[in-house]
């Protein structure tokens, strides 16, 4: 394990302003998001969809890394160019989402657990072979009655543990992600209390499996009152509950915290995000980014449509949504930016 190129990948995944853009879908959500909007759900169809991304001019100017699914990562444009080549000189940081999915936690109704230990050391060294500096694990959190519980927060805990330690051993900075969904009735406090013990819980196990914490990113929910919640808090009510918790539970040694957007508007994450660095950028020790998937994809997904005559606005629109998210990780991010 070669701890200086560790950490410097991970302080260059949350430098310059800059964020990770999560384009690693898998063929489920990739394949639901193509059929709401009349897309073909084939390779050929997601091949052309990523290669927008990532032949989209100037987008290594706001995005310092994007995390690629193992299609993608196997692809190449239509000139035959492999697709993490052209990330790479785009100047972005090629990773590689590695988890095999949250699947029904056996014993523990209602409740999930992320798979994909199983051969991972094998193929993260595929991966840093291809090109790939670091990798994603998700772990998914429902908050609902009675849970979630001790034993299925400790036992993604330990998994992404594992998975850390094993990205390290293999020389990829992990991005840790234990994600509290957002769907449900639940208020705000209650979103802070389960993020605090997850955080908590997850921080244990990285210290037990002798995780370098200079060499990781946190990627993150913001503490949100549940979708169906009738009380929805301000930006900044959310950006002072989301900072407290961190404070509470998140280390200072991790270089960086990169929020995820979990189905909030593109609109929205972006607002909350510049609450958070308007009131406390320069207060904290960890950097505060954002690793957003649909909150910068989905307007250029909804103009492409599958049309290749769409390819240049549909580029423009995820050009600036990018843009707006740097603007949002300076503190200088508005409603007025995002309608330009």
């Amino acid at each position: 394990m070669n701890t200086k190129i560790l950490m410097e990948t991970a302080k260059s995944l949350v430098a310059n302003n800059k964020g990770i853009l999560a384009m690693d879908e898998s063929f489920p959500t990739c394949n639901k998001r193509f059929a709401k909007l009349g897309i073909p759900q084939t390779e050929d169809f997601r091949r052309a969809y990523r290669e927008l991304i990532v032949t989209t001019h100037g987008l290594g100017e706001f995005i310092s890394g994007a995390i690629l699914f193992d299609e993608t990562i196997r692809q190449k444009i239509k000139d035959g160019t492999p697709m993490i080549k052209v990330i790479a000189d785009a100047g972005i940081i090629p990773g590689i989402k590695v988890d095999t999915g949250a699947k029904e936690m056996a014993g523990y109704p209602g409740e999930k657990i992320s798979e994909g230990l199983d051969g991972l050391r094998d193929r993260l060294i595929e991966y840093h072979q291809m090109g790939a500096r670091f990798a994603k694990w998700r772990a998914v959190i429902v908050i609902g009655d009675r849970i979630p519980t001790q034993g299925c927060i400790e036992a993604n805990a330990q998994s992404l543990a594992r998975y850390a330690a094993l990205c390290q051993e293999t020389g990829l900075v992990p991005i840790v992600e234990p994600e509290v969904l957002m769907d449900g009735e639940h208020t705000m406090e209650r979103c802070f209390e389960v993020t605090e013990e997850v955080l908590r819980t997850v921080f244990n196990q990285l210290y037990m499996q002798r995780v370098l914490l200079e060499g990781m990113i946190l990627k993150c929910n913001m503490v949100l009152p549940g979708l169906a919640c009738p009380i929805q808090e301000s930006a900044d009510d959310i950006a002072d509950a989301t900072v407290n918790c961190l404070l509470r539970a998140v280390p200072a040694a991790v270089p960086g915290i990169a929020f995820l957007s979990g189905g909030q508007s593109a609109e929205l994450a972006s607002a909350r995000l510049n609450a958070v660095n308007v009131r406390f950028k320069s207060k904290l020790p960890w950097e505060l980014s954002f690793s957003f998937g649909r909150a910068i994809q989905q307007p250029a997904l909804e103009i492409w449509h599958g049309e290749d005559a769409n390819v240049t606005e549909a580029q423009k629109a995820l050009y600036h949504r990018a843009k707006c998210n740097q603007a949002a990780r300076r503190g200088e991010y508005s409603a007025a930016m995002a309608r330009k």
